[in-house]
């Protein structure tokens, strides 16, 4: 049996229109002969009527600090409403279809309010469903704990349901339907000729994602690749292909290996602040533990580390910057801390072991007079801490460097 998992972001889903585009696109996958399974997220984006930011902010009105299973009872409701509604559609367009909830789909998790991990997937609704020519519409970012609790799988969790179907079902393609056309070499808001990547490897979209680019969940990613099953980010309003993410190239029933090329992307993240701790006493790794326990005691995520002999230079998320500040002082530490940063990272699997890259990297902010604040690297990527008044500046500038353009 061949299958095809097909998710539809919520943008997908707002309009009449869009649904019947949608309708037309499965309808279109079962013609060639696939079995497909819909995976929905809830219907638009903040402040629309049925979207999940809608729900969290109904609840907080109420309670600020609300109850994590209660919230997570609410927050599924999104995916319910736009699950039935599509299901209803695409029985309307002729398609027989049945609506699914993430446990009536068998998605089993750690049970983990609000950031909930998948721990396995029983199928067997779903098969029974595929092989009575039922296309099932399931209700994504939600699942089962074992003891019985329903829970929610964090932000992106209908990418990571798709992911999680695909692998269980063994899944010739998981389709990520969304607003955009694929994955770029930039965000085209701000390098205006950015280009469509046709291929990518698994590890180098993990890298995107991970470091700013926001197409795809890293999660859902992760369990794509552990089941070695390929996923393609399209748009659902273009006759696209979009971006194949996998090991392989898949053409015309023929397999080709991915190009190599020495940088895929650029990409990004904004309002962060850099921490400095300065160790003039040389109180070493004691020092150390003081500053990073009181920071994890404050519930506080650190990134972008570097230890020294005589100094601690880390990143945290701006909104934490006051937090931090407490945190530290608390312990009687005077933080150095610089506001307004942004991490600007350039991705690529070929670039392991090659000379020159962190050169050239230099050498395009320097020519557009951009202090770098911090760096660091791996195997795929570099990254560079700049001002966020530079952030526009140093991405074209290393989308230029590196020739990624049109």
């Amino acid at each position: 049996m061949k299958i095809a998992v097909q998710k539809f972001g919520g943008t997908s889903l707002t309009t009449t229109e869009l649904r019947s585009r949608v309708s037309s696109i499965v309808s279109s996958t079962i013609s060639s002969g696939r079995k497909v399974v819909v995976v929905v997220s809830a219907i638009g984006r903040e402040n629309d009527p049925y979207a999940t930011d809608t729900f969290i902010k109904l609840v907080k009105e109420t309670n600020p600090e609300p109850l994590d299973r209660e919230m997570d009872m609410i927050m599924s409701c999104g995916e319910i409403i736009s699950g039935v509604l599509l299901a209803n559609h695409l029985s309307n367009t002729g398609i027989k279809t049945r609506f699914l909830t993430g446990e009536q789909a068998g998605v089993v998790t750690d049970g983990n309010f609000g950031n909930a991990h998948v721990l396995y997937v029983n199928p067997g609704n779903i098969m029974d469903c595929l092989e009575n020519d039922i296309t099932p519409v399931v209700a994504g970012f939600q699942g089962i704990s074992e003891n019985g609790e329903l829970t929610t799988l964090g932000r992106g969790g209908s990418d990571t349901t798709a992911s999680a179907l695909g692998v269980a079902l063994n899944a010739e393609i998981i389709d990520i339907f969304t607003d955009v056309e694929g994955i770029m070499t930039a965000d085209p808001r701000i390098v205006t000729n950015a280009r469509l990547l046709d291929a990518i490897s698994y590890n180098e979209i993990c890298q995107l994602a991970r470091e700013g680019a926001r197409v795809v969940h890293p999660r859902a990613i992760e369990i794509a690749m552990q089941g070695n099953v390929p996923l393609r980010v399209r748009s659902t309003r273009l006759n696209s292909t979009g971006t194949l993410i996998s090991n392989q190239l898949y053409d015309n029933g023929n397999q080709r290996m991915i190009k190599d090329q020495l940088i895929t992307g650029i990409t990004y993240t904004s309002n962060l602040t850099q921490i400095k701790i300065e160790d003039s006493n040389n109180n070493g790794t004691q020092l150390e533990l003081n500053v990073f326990q009181s920071l994890a005691d404050a519930g506080i995520s650190v990134d972008f580390i570097n230890v020294q002999l005589d100094r601690i230079v880390f990143t945290i998320q701006g909104e934490q910057a006051d937090r931090a500040w407490k945190a530290l002082k608390g312990i009687n530490i005077e933080p150095i801390m610089e506001m307004n940063c942004a991490k600007v990272a350039v991705v690529g699997a070929a670039m392991t072991g090659i000379p020159g890259v962190m050169a050239s990297v230099v050498a395009a902010m320097n020519a557009q007079e951009i202090n770098i604040l911090q760096s660091g690297d791996s195997y795929t990527n570099i990254w560079c801490l700049v001002k966020e008044k530079d952030l526009g500046k140093a991405v074209n500038a290393l989308h230029d460097k590196f020739e990624l353009g049109n």
